[in-house]
């Protein structure tokens, strides 16, 4: 199943995807749009180019496992995603993410203005990579 993943951002946000496979996440692109609504027409027309099948959008929960203000939107985001495009919409817990994606970034050396681009796309894929984890362990099959 092609999945996408998104790390939704105010003013960044982060898109992944993988194959029919469900093998490897693959960083596509940062969409960088502040506008709450465009952010999503952009997100959905992105998850129709890619011809996804499913998208899981990051939910920030707060480390108590408590939903705070940005999980919140992030939840508003997937709905209106959804009333966009014709598959799931799911959330998926992405605590510690960005913090993995600059992690990931310091071990290869990644600064300056290239990191800030990237660095969402990044968290996407992590994300994702969890998803497919998830699914993988669940016993639940690539189609």
């Amino acid at each position: 199943m092609i999945i996408m993943s998104v790390d939704f951002g105010d003013s960044r946000t982060g898109i992944a995807v993988c194959g029919k496979s469900e093998m490897i996440a693959s960083p596509v692109t940062v969409i960088n749009e502040k506008d709450f609504n465009e952010c999503i027409k952009k997100t959905a027309a992105l998850a129709k180019e890619q011809r996804a099948e499913e998208v899981v959008v990051g939910y920030p929960k707060n480390m108590n496992g408590t939903v705070g203000e940005r999980a919140e939107k992030c939840q508003l985001f997937a709905e209106e995603l959804g009333k966009l495009i014709d598959c799931p919409v799911k959330l998926w817990d992405e605590r510690c993410t960005t913090v993995s994606a600059h992690n990931f970034l310091n071990v290869t050396n990644t600064r300056g203005k290239k990191r800030k681009a990237v660095v969402d796309a990044v968290a996407a894929t992590i994300i994702l990579e969890s998803y497919l984890g998830y699914r993988r362990n669940s016993g639940i099959s690539a189609t």
